[in-house]
């Protein structure tokens, strides 16, 4: 065990000594006034029942119920007062509560499907009720799935997409949209929200962390810019952890599993005092790693994971909830590298091919496959990726709703050293782009009824960022870059030492701000019918720094060796600044025809932000190319019709139409210069995203639950007349290709998940709880991996199937086994073409199968 885990685990242990007393402390603090508390059970068995919902009928205040079945309701109001209960497999129920504790008892039955409550808009409120596409996954479900993160989480929900070569170069999209395809690039926004609790992440590397004692996930689909503070032209994930308590509870969790692979996590709540509760979380993941280096002889592409969360809840008045959380997690893998997928015959001459180059230099490929899981990498592999920060919310009711204030500060540090060239040739011996992060946001909303038939949401919101090197970003060449580089015969290619030790130091900055007022209104002009108008103001500006100077190699003074170390590394500098307001927004009609029938049609127009190169620019003629440092900003048109039912009590099924345009769509494209680092973007002048997507689910009995998804999703270029040539075409005539009517990358056409939990009655030695058996299945069709299309960097459709079997316990504790990738698929995830453009291309390989068995325990 390593020394972190051993840390981990002591920590929780003496977390569990500081907070008992706090069992203590509920039984003796007054009873705060309109406080209820109770727990729900099951009439015949007495079995206490974990994620039932409560809900003051008549508002949005709501709480579920914990692994003991308890639950906890905050509210100015006083007693007596009704709430509603309901829980799948049980007959929903309302019960008039006079007292601060109560019990309440459940009948089955087989013929309901509870509702599932989401906080999207600013309220809870039924997920089928909202004119939204909308996919949620609870907390319990994406713990039993082994979903500790997002990637883990897109083979529940087909509409996302996740690609990561690393934490920094992480792609999160849905619908195949949201930011560019390939390697990061910091000088522009992601278009797919990430909140945490009301928080704006900003940076990519935040859906690289484990999951931290996570509430519920819900993914919206098509733009959201005015629900939320931060534009999200194509999405936003809503995160929710789970509150702090003034009911003493914690839960404590232990998986084991192959490949070295163990989990802890641990999570306390209870009262410090009559208005003050606390929560404290931890989770630590460690795995070995699931590649060998046959150049180091080590595993490398591990995991080592630990993160912690604590809130403070303090309810000053019955009308005033302020909650204060910090968080911060830390991934310290050996990784990532990744082996050569191919090689593609380029259009350069027969001796600037990638075979004939590692050929003269007497290098062969210790590998036939990616898939036999070897590397040959001879730069150590490193990834650091730090994040944390801290918020302050506000939550004060105010007539017929709430206004909220949300101040937040987070922070990102990364710390990387990767090999570039994908062998275990010295050709790019260091690439190491450190970096530092600081963001600092503010949100003010209010949300609620402003009449019988008007209720919604207007908001406030500044983020402000600072991004910069940490100190300098460095790239290095060693003494095989010569052969990679080579362009002529001329033998002074090979003089001795020319490009060794060979590089570019960077400093670069970029300071972003982002302001903005929206609003959305949900006016009820009949029962039935519903007009929902939005809009939204945004200004965005950054600032951007970049200089990098080159350092090492031969020291001459030969013009014509000079040129050559040009070829390969030059000095450049700039600084340049762009901004741009702009007005957009939504229009929805919806029609409650019943609680069984929601239909709704929506368009809208939004603005992903503008943006600007900070990776270095192309050159031309020894001229750096400023011109191509703005990237104009993303203008979307987007339209969609759906429809969600109720076919039966016991079921739902939704169905959503959506075509979505964007001008001056943003897209990263690469370049033959390996100092221009990542690519740059560029403006393709039109693409179009369309498709239909058909989700569902059914309770058969009173012992099985199935669910699935099926989404078909089809992307194109409708105009790109100006875009890099494949790789294949590397070394042609044309350097640039028209690509109009191709496929947009990271897009299959197909994509579906299903899944089905049963469950039985039983015992286990001598508890009484439930058996339950569980499988979850995920497939996609084909998808390019190249901005530009390519007959060769194209990934074949793959299925992947994940399931556990084990016992809950009605005591609070559960065991089970699991296994991931149960049929050991070979698949990639992307494909990434190497620097310099010698024809060969990396593999990001999926997980091999892996499996486990998980004890948790729950008070």
């Amino acid at each position: 065990m390593q020394p972190r885990m051993k840390y981990f685990l002591a920590s929780i242990f003496l977390l569990g000594v500081v907070l008992a007393p706090l069992s203590t402390l509920a039984q003796n603090a007054p009873v705060i006034n309109a406080t209820v508390s109770g727990k729900i059970v099951d009439a015949r068995t007495k079995e206490a029942l974990i994620g039932a919902t409560v809900t003051i009928k008549g508002t949005t205040n709501g709480s579920t119920t914990d692994q003991n079945g308890q639950f906890n309701l905050v509210t100015g109001q006083k007693l007596p007062f009704t709430v509603t209960v309901s829980f799948v497999g049980y007959q929903t129920k309302d019960v008039v509560v006079s007292d601060n504790n109560v019990d309440i008892l459940l009948e089955e039955a087989a013929n309901q499907l509870a509702d599932v409550t989401i906080t999207s808009r600013r309220r809870q409120e039924s997920a089928q009720d909202v004119p939204i596409p909308i996919s949620i996954v609870s907390g319990n479900r994406a713990e039993d799935a082994g979903a500790f993160n997002v990637n883990r989480l897109k083979e529940l929900v087909p509409t996302v997409q996740l690609y990561a070569s690393n934490a920094r170069n992480t792609t999160l999209n849905i619908r195949g949209l949201g930011s560019t395809y390939g390697l990061t690039n910091d000088g522009i926004d992601p278009g797919v929200g990430f909140y945490v609790d009301g928080v704006y992440y900003a940076r990519p590397a935040a859906t690289a962390l484990d999951f931290v004692d996570i509430e519920q996930v819900e993914v919206l689909r098509g733009p959201q810019g005015t629900l939320f503070g931060k534009n999200t032209t194509a999405g936003a994930f809503n995160i929710t952890t789970r509150p702090a308590g003034f009911t003493p509870s914690g839960t404590f969790e232990l998986s084991y599993g192959n490949y070295g692979f163990i989990q802890a996590k641990g999570s306390l709540t209870g009262p410090l005092s009559r208005k003050l509760a606390a929560r404290v979380s931890f989770t630590g993941t460690q795995r070995n790693g699931t590649f060998f280096n046959v150049h180091t002889q080590l595993p490398i592409n591990d995991i080592n994971n630990i993160g912690v969360r604590g809130q403070l809840l303090y309810t000053p008045t019955d009308n005033v909830k302020i909650t204060l959380i910090g968080d911060v997690s830390d991934q310290k893998p050996t990784g990532y590298g990744w082996p050569v997928a191919g090689v593609v015959p380029t259009k350069r001459a027969a001796y600037r091919q990638f075979n004939a180059i590692i050929a003269d230099l007497n290098y062969k490929l210790p590998y036939a496959s990616a898939f036999e899981r070897i590397v040959d990498l001879d730069t150590p592999s490193k990834a650091d990726n730090q994040l944390g920060g801290v918020s302050l919310n506000a939550d004060v009711k105010l007539g017929g709703g709430t206004l909220t204030s949300t101040t937040a500060w987070r922070y990102w540090k990364w710390t990387p050293l990767n090999d570039r060239d994908y062998i275990g040739l010295p050709v790019f011996t260091v690439s190491a782009g450190n970096s530092v992060h600081d963001q600092w946001s503010q949100e003010v909303r209010y949300s609620g009824k402003l009449s019988s038939r008007l209720s919604g949401v207007v908001g406030v919101f500044g983020l402000w960022q600072d991004l910069q090197s940490d100190p300098v970003q460095t790239e290095e060449a060693g003494s095989a870059q010569w052969r990679f580089a080579q362009n002529s015969t001329s033998p002074l290619w090979k003089t001795p030492g020319l490009f060794d030790n060979f590089g570019i130091r960077t400093t670069n900055r970029i300071r972003s701000t982002s302001l903005a007022a929206f609003g959305q209104l949900d006016w009820a002009v009949t029962e039935r019918i519903h007009v929902l108008p939005g809009i939204r103001y945004n200004y965005d500006k950054k600032i951007a720094n970049y200089r990098r100077e080159t350092y090492g190699g031969l020291q001459t003074t030969d013009p014509a060796l000079l040129a050559l170390k040009n070829g390969v590394y030059t000095n450049q500098a700039f600084d340049t600044n762009v901004s741009e307001d702009n007005f957009s927004g939504q229009l929805t009609l919806q029609y409650r025809a019943s609680g069984a029938f929601n239909a709704f049609g929506t368009y809208s127009i939004s603005y992903k932000p503008v943006g600007v190169n900070i990776g270095g620019l192309p050159t031309a003629n020894g001229r750096v190319l400023l011109e191509l440092a703005r990237v104009k900003p993303e203008f979307v048109t987007h339209y969609e019709f759906g429809v969600k039912t109720k076919p039966s009590p016991i079921s739902v099924l939704n169905v959503v139409f959506h075509n979505t345009e964007i001008k001056d769509y943003q897209t990263q494209v690469q370049t033959p210069e390996p100092g221009v680092n990542r690519g740059y973007l560029a403006n393709a002048e039109k693409v179009r995203v369309m498709g239909v997507e058909v989700d569902g689910n059914i309770r058969v009995a009173n012992f099985l639950t199935l669910n699935a998804a099926v989404a078909y999703t089809d992307g194109k270029y409708v105009t790109f007349r100006n875009a890099p040539v494949p790789l294949e075409e590397t070394g042609g005539e044309q350097a640039f290709k028209d690509i109009s009517g191709g496929a947009l990358p990271g897009i299959s056409k197909w994509s579906g998940s299903v899944g089905g939990e049963a469950t039985a009655k039983g015992k286990l030695i001598s508890l009484k709880g439930n058996y339950f058996i569980g499988i979850d299945a995920f497939y996609r069709s084909s998808f390019s991996s190249s901005p530009s299309p390519s007959q060769y960097l194209n990934i074949e459709g793959y299925s992947l199937i994940n399931g556990r079997v084990g016992f809950r316990a009605s005591t609070g504790i559960t065991v089970f086994l699991w296994g991931r990738n149960l049929l050991n698929t070979d698949y990639y995830e992307q494909l990434l073409a190497a620097p310099g453009s010698a024809g060969h291309y990396a593999g990001i390989v999926g997980d091999p199968r892996t499996y486990g068995v998980t004890l948790r325990y729950a008070f």
